[in-house]
């Protein structure tokens, strides 16, 4: 694995469980590369467990203030603590960078004329068939549906539904924070109004009240949208926090809770809220 370059002004807060797997992980669906990083579990090296996977987007933001753009979701000193206060068996989260000016492209499957788009099915496909094929191989994942989810924020979260209900035999848990469905309103709700559902699977949505203007009713058309799809009501977490903004101290904050409910053993599950704010 490659240790990450020192940088000079921002001091690195990632814990010792971070690792760059690589600066320049191949994307063949895109022709690009892309620095791809890796939680391990606080055990991993001292047990012979598998561990579910989480895959996130904007890995720039996920665990080093050193690198991101809008602060840290600080990912890594949630998940070991979790385990090491015993609320959490352990997981392993690949976090892969957006490429910057070409973000928007890669996280929508869909153009809007004009800010972009179109590449967000070669980049699923690259986290489906190149990316986690990898991992699976060299790490000791679970790798079945029912051990993998996806998430992200903003255009993060579009991308990630779209994953998840395209590849419904690859991931069963989908963390949505600040979902940007407005960037591709027409397309988005039209694909998955003619999607089914084929298998159980989770949906966390947590979005702010200080937010644009579209990000709570469209949020709230999504969540509807998969109920009239066949998604049971307890497979559904809706969180609408009155203090919540776009940006990444929400999204940390809002983090824990996410991961704790989508991977949380069957025998946990709880009845969701469906408005008002995040309960703590």
């Amino acid at each position: 694995m490659l240790s990450l370059e020192t940088q000079a002004q921002t001091p690195h807060t990632i814990t010792s469980n971070v690792t760059v797997l690589t600066e320049s992980f191949i994307i063949p669906q895109l022709g690009r590369e892309r620095r791809v990083w890796l939680y391990l579990p606080n055990d991993y090296a001292t047990s012979q467990r598998r561990y579910p996977v989480l895959y996130l987007q904007d890995g720039q933001n996920v665990f080093d203030e050193a690198t991101s753009y809008a602060g840290e979701w600080g990912v890594d000193e949630t998940l070991s603590q979790l385990q090491q206060n015993g609320q959490d068996p352990g997981c392993i989260v690949v976090a892969v960078d957006n490429d910057g000016k070409r973000r928007l492209d890669e996280y929508s499957p869909w153009r809007n004329e004009k800010l972009g788009g179109g590449e967000g099915d070669a980049y699923v496909e690259f986290l489906v068939k190149t990316l986690k094929p990898y991992l699976d191989t060299h790490y000791r994942t679970l790798p079945g549906r029912e051990h993998t989810g996806i998430a992200g924020s903003s255009m993060g979260a579009l991308i990630s539904l779209y994953a998840a209900l395209k590849h419904q035999d690859v991931f069963s848990k989908v963390g949505l924070f600040s979902p940007a469905f407005w960037f591709a309103q027409q397309p988005l709700f039209t694909f998955v109004r003619g999607t089914k559902i084929r298998q159980t699977m989770r949906f966390y949505f947590v979005a702010g009240a200080q937010e644009g203007p579209t990000m709570v009713p469209l949020m709230e058309a999504m969540r509807d949208s998969l109920r009239q799809l066949g998604a049971a009501l307890k497979d559904i977490n809706y969180q609408v926090s009155p203090d919540g903004k776009h940006s990444e101290w929400f999204w940390r904050r809002e983090f824990p809770a996410a991961y704790q409910w989508l991977y949380a053993p069957k025998r946990h599950w709880w009845q969701p809220h469906l408005s008002g704010p995040a309960q703590k």
